[in-house]
């Protein structure tokens, strides 16, 4: 295991500025995702407890136990990302008149998509999640809403691009191109989802100043 997300959060950015082959976009994503399901997390419990909210109460906790545990989904996937990236990098080193060296790098490929694949599914949840936080939680939030679907977007869109680098590669086009499929679908869904989510809590905070 790589260790990255054990790194202090400077530590951690002097790394990604580096040229360390890990962690890149994939692991960048992750930890985005992280934080932006952390502030779902953080607005609820800007909510619980208070009376005013007492009827969604139930529900802003389900919220954030999903919430949490995306959270720590996606930085598990900052190390699977890291972890995936030293045999692939090996298998590119294979000469190409090595017989093995198809198999060894449809193997690798598929392991190497495999996080950020899930990092888009785990970020365009929290997206879900913000979405219904920004509908029922606090409304002293609205910024922390905003700021955390925002992130949440930009993880879905970067684990998405670090899916087609691994894709555009592979033999097995049938696989790929289910696999692509899916991630658009998700991109297209949770980006507009995210869009919108954003706008209404600028235009709440806008209209409350």
């Amino acid at each position: 295991m790589s260790e990255l997300t054990l790194k202090s959060c400077r530590e951690f950015a002097d790394i990604l500025a580096s040229k360390e082959p890990v962690p890149g976009g994939g692991g960048a994503a992750a930890y985005v995702g992280a934080l932006g399901s952390a502030l779902c997390t953080m607005v609820g419990n800007y909510t619980v407890g208070k009376k005013k909210y007492a009827e969604v109460e139930d529900e802003v906790k389900a919220l954030m136990a999903e919430a949490i545990d995306i959270q720590h989904k996606l930085v598990d996937l900052a190390e699977a990302d890291a972890d995936a990236f030293e045999p692939l990098s090996r298998a590119y080193g294979i000469p190409k008149d090595d017989p093995t060296r198809d198999e060894v790098m449809e193997n690798c490929l598929r392991n190497a998509v495999a996080a950020p694949a899930e990092m888009v599914r785990q970020s365009a949840r929290a997206i879900e999640l913000h979405d219904r936080m920004g509908q029922i939680g606090s409304k002293l939030m609205l910024s922390d809403v905003g700021t955390g679907v925002l992130l949440c977007k930009a993880a879905l869109l970067g684990a998405a691009l670090n899916v087609k680098v691994n894709t555009k590669l592979m033999q097995d086009r049938a696989y790929a191109m289910n696999l692509n499929a899916e991630i658009d679908g998700l991109c297209g869904k949770y980006s507009a989802l995210a869009d919108q989510v954003y706008e209404k809590m600028a235009k709440r905070f806008n209209q409350e100043n």
